[in-house]
């Protein structure tokens, strides 16, 4: 009847919707005798696991603007930053280069030799008459500003994916600190098996069963540490080295994040909607300037002639005659790049509007069930994962029952690991596709005191799992 009670229990726990954080209990106390377990061993345990959360909660209350700021300065001097740095210089040289003069003055010097020799000396200067000069100075403007938006689009996009291969090096991290502990406490339980068979209490199938465990576990450790090495090599790609203050703030995303999000998130103020919207301007720009260059611009001469004891004077001017070709043809082009540019800016608001649309859909959902897991972690979960070794020690379930409810206990704690994942990519991902990422990072570094995270979420380390466990 007491078997019935506790199974029935279990499976509540495990069946009825409940995320259950993989809640091992500590090697300590996996390799104590488990008749010889004492209320001052027991008051010990519960300290230390106090401990650990108390230094958890530490770790996750560290304000996302107090490392960030080392982050973006080893991000500034990336080769790959400094080439846009080069490339906004070049820009600002275009401009200057469009603001020159379109037409130099001609110099003409003749002389000739006759029965009277005659000199003369000219000078012609052609007219900017369709403003070829001012049409180029704005273009080249535009430009530049199209040049800066995208080149803050890219940093976005590429500080982004930086700062995700952080977060997935920490979420790779915690999956093998979480496989080690899985390891030595089943190694630890392995030696209480053995008492166990020693003293007649357990079969030497439940042995084995404990044996494969062992080796299943080591399997996943290998693969954690292969998982881990991974995360390391692309941290050391995209940044240089494996070493980066880093800590969670999926906090900060369920609470200030989101809401820098909301209030930059309209369409028309979208970082990369802009920069498609400059597409536009600049082939309606381009569209002027075909005018301006196919423009007949007239010349205006100026000659001094001596001949003989003869003194002229002349002055002319003359105008190209676009009579066989008129460049309408080249002005018809300049117009449909600029419809085609209108109806690419378009299909982009389209892309944004959709992907936005996505992101509040599925962000705030992501966050409720990571707060769900979050909480169920901390209640059920930790007395489950305590009440399993309790009565696997006390023969009250079999060791087949015990292992599956573990594993159980194990995915659930991968769970989370995902749903961060998830959390992080869905976020990042878009803040950098939309340019909104950038803006906000300058205004966290310049003021950092604004964005400290007040009520941040509990780390989801392994070691917080343990201490909840021993509770």
């Amino acid at each position: 009847m007491k078997k019935t009670i506790i199974a029935r229990t279990l499976l509540g726990l495990l069946s009825g919707g409940v995320l259950l954080s993989a809640l091992q209990l500590s090697v300590a106390l996996a390799a104590e005798p488990f008749i010889e377990a004492t209320e001052v061993e027991t008051k010990v345990i519960e300290a230390n696991s106090a401990d650990l959360r108390s230094k958890d909660a530490d770790l996750a209350s560290v304000s996302f603007g107090k490392w960030l700021p080392e982050l973006v300065e080893q991000f500034n001097r990336l080769p790959e930053v400094q080439a846009q740095l080069v490339r906004q210089q070049q820009a600002e040289l275009a401009i200057q280069a469009a603001d020159r003069a379109v037409y130099n003055p001609e110099l003409g010097l003749n002389y000739q030799n006759a029965d009277t020799d005659s000199y003369s000396l000219g000078l012609s200067q052609t007219l900017d008459w369709g403003d070829k000069r001012g049409v180029a100075t704005r273009r080249a403007q535009l430009e530049a500003q199209m040049l800066l938006a995208d080149i803050g689009l890219e940093r976005g996009q590429m500080f982004a994916e930086r700062l995700l291969a952080l977060a997935e090096q920490a979420q790779a991290s915690k999956a093998l600190t979480f496989a080690d502990q899985q390891l030595r406490f089943t190694k630890a339980q392995l030696n209480i098996a053995e008492q166990r068979l020693a003293a007649g209490d357990l079969s030497d199938v439940e042995l084995q069963l404990m044996q494969l465990e062992l080796a299943s576990n080591s399997a996943d450790y290998a693969l954690a540490e292969q998982a881990a090495l991974v995360a390391d090599g692309k941290v050391i790609e995209l940044l240089g080295n494996d070493q980066f203050a880093f800590s969670e703030f999926i906090g900060s995303i369920e609470g200030k994040f989101t809401q820098f999000s909301k209030a930059s998130g309209a369409e028309s103020r979208l970082p990369a909607l802009t920069i498609a919207y400059q597409q536009v301007l600049l082939a309606r720009a381009n569209a002027i300037q075909v005018k301006a260059d196919t423009a007949a611009d007239p010349t205006i001469n100026i000659a001094a002639e001596k001949e003989g004891t003869d003194n002229k004077l002349g002055i002319g001017v003359s105008v190209p005659l676009q009579v066989r070709n008129n460049y309408s043809e080249l002005q018809a082009i300049a117009e449909k790049d600029t419809a085609i540019a209108e109806q690419q800016f378009l299909a982009r608001e389209r892309v944004l509007t959709a992907k936005q649309k996505q992101v509040e859909h599925a962000l705030p959902r992501l966050l409720a069930r990571y707060q769900d897991w979050r909480e169920l972690v901390q209640t059920s979960g930790a007395k489950a994962a305590k009440s399993l070794s309790q009565q696997w020690q006390a023969g009250d379930i079999s060791t087949s029952e015990y292992l599956q409810s573990r594993r159980q206990l194990a995915a659930s704690y991968l769970v989370g690991l995902n749903l961060e994942t998830a959390i992080y990519q869905t976020w990042l991902t878009w803040m950098g596709e939309s340019g909104q990422l950038m803006p906000f990072v300058e205004q966290i570094v310049s003021s950092p005191s604004a964005f400290k995270q007040a009520n941040a979420a509990p780390s989801i380390t392994p070691n917080a799992a343990a201490g909840t466990a021993n509770e």
